[in-house]
């Protein structure tokens, strides 16, 4: 079709009729997932050569844009959302979430303060009560939704710093502030204290077990040897379900060495927290109502598209010292009960998250969301009770929740390789990590889709490729 300037939005009719299509494809799409590859056979740039160099002077036609989406964007799209997915945490998001997604988009809406979007900011309030009684947090935690666990830890780690010094806000100065985690902790605490000028170098690195889970003992004695060298310990972020292998921390261990010690305990329970929703697994949650702060992120196993990450904290005063600063321009009449969330943090623009959430939490319930997780991970049992019993393969990692960590019983290349062609395939994508400098290949359960043979299915493909590449 003749490009033609655009001076007005679709017109509704124009909106409903492809919004029907868009949905249909939608349907197909989550149906149908299975048949396409999860990665797609590309090398770097290759959708940049196919794109115009040059902004597009003139409008096109919405449905050019669509048919443009599924001929040159689609094949390049890594889906996140097949089943076949379990690589780094796997994910998924929910038909209830999906429709959620457009109601967001349609609303528009900007949650920075009360009045800008009173049922956003209370929706909020009450998703995250849900979550937090489902997980057994006490009632009094603060709650607010970020876009990702990294934003939240980093947010924890700020308003542990303003706990310690109360003026930080205005000097700036550090201190020499020391935070501790373990060497198996996500990179974002330490990306966290770099981005608030904790500084890497300040970042402790605490030992870990033979199971990968931070040592109580070397804590203590790294927090002792800090003090003795002049600098000021005041945070430390034990992981509930590690990256690498989803350890588990001794929460409850390390919780009493933070009340001895005065550290802020921020608890990483991003992946690991969800689990916590099975009454059977409350217990991997135990020591967190100790917690200073906490963050479990409901778009990794709640079914929520991406991005909604859940922090609370017990000090909402402190985390408001840290971030709180309001011009005229935003300046409200106050209310007990009206709760301005751009107090509580770095972003102004707060979109309107708790919509999805509430869709979501409300379609599943806990029992629906609990007999999913029990299932992964079951799943996952069953998977590893396969690795054991293989000549040709062994675990690497304990399995704690729904991940592996296995590997070929050869070379650390030849496992690369294995690795590599088991993904080259399209039919999974797996991930690897090393730790302790032995390379892991990594198969993570996680999406709302994977059926008990996705996962045979992916073991098979994994035997049969050894076989043929190793024979």
């Amino acid at each position: 079709m003749t490009p033609t300037s655009k001076y007005e939005d679709l017109s509704p009719e124009e909106f409903r009729r492809l919004g029907y299509e868009v949905i249909d494809w939608i349907a197909d799409y989550l149906e149908d997932v299975r048949s396409r590859p999860v990665l797609p056979d590309v090398k770097p740039g290759e959708l940049v050569d196919k794109l115009p160099a040059s902004p597009p002077e003139h409008g096109s036609d919405i449905e050019d844009i669509f048919d443009d989406f599924r001929r040159i964007i689609l094949p390049h799209v890594t889906h996140w959302n097949h089943p076949r997915f379990m690589a780094y945490f796997s994910i998924s998001a929910s038909a209830p979430g999906i429709l959620a997604e457009a109601l967001i988009a349609a609303l528009n809406t900007n949650g920075m303060v009360w009045k800008s979007n009173p049922a956003g900011t209370e929706l909020e309030e009450v998703t995250l009560g849900w979550i937090r009684e489902w997980l057994g947090l006490p009632s009094h935690y603060f709650g607010m939704i970020h876009d990702t666990a990294s934003t939240s830890t980093m947010h924890a780690i700020a308003a542990a710093r303003c706990w310690i010094d109360p003026g930080v806000r205005f000097t700036g100065g550090s201190r020499g502030l020391t935070l501790y985690t373990s060497q198996e902790a996500h990179s974002s605490v330490e990306k966290g204290a770099i981005a608030i000028g904790i500084g890497q170098d300040n970042v402790r690195k605490v030992p870990v077990d033979s199971d990968y889970r931070m040592c109580p003992k070397r804590l203590r004695e790294m927090i002792r040897q800090d003090r003795d060298a002049g600098k000021t310990p005041f945070c430390v972020v034990p992981t509930v379900g590690t990256t690498s292998t989803t350890s588990i921390d001794p929460v409850p261990a390390i919780a009493d060495i933070a009340e001895q010690e005065r550290l802020w305990m921020h608890v990483d329970a991003a992946y690991g927290g969800a689990a916590a929703v099975v009454p059977e697994l409350k217990h991997l949650l135990e020591g967190c109502e100790r917690a200073d702060s906490i963050v479990m992120n409901p778009h990794k196993w709640f079914f929520t598209p991406l991005d909604l990450s859940a922090f609370y904290t017990r000090h909402p005063q402190i985390l408001r010292d840290a971030f709180a600063l309001i011009p005229e321009y935003l300046r409200t009449q106050t209310d007990p009960r009206a709760v301005n969330y751009m107090d509580y943090g770095v972003p102004l623009g707060r979109r309107f998250r708790a919509l999805k959430l509430w869709f979501v939490l409300r379609y599943f319930g806990r029992e629906g969301i609990a007999a999913i997780i029990r299932n992964h991970i079951m799943w996952a049992g069953e998977f590893a009770e396969l690795v054991r019993r293989s000549e040709n393969f062994e675990l690497t990692a304990p399995v704690t929740l729904s991940l592996v960590c296995f590997r070929y019983r050869g070379t650390d290349e030849q496992n690369q390789q294995l690795l590599e062609e088991i993904n080259r395939s399209g039919m999974a994508f797996l991930s690897s990590t090393t730790v302790n400098g032995r390379f892991m290949i990594r198969l993570a359960i996680g999406n709302l889709r994977t059926t008990r043979d996705d996962v045979m299915a992916v073991w098979d493909l994994i035997r049969t490729s050894a076989a043929r590449m190793f024979a």
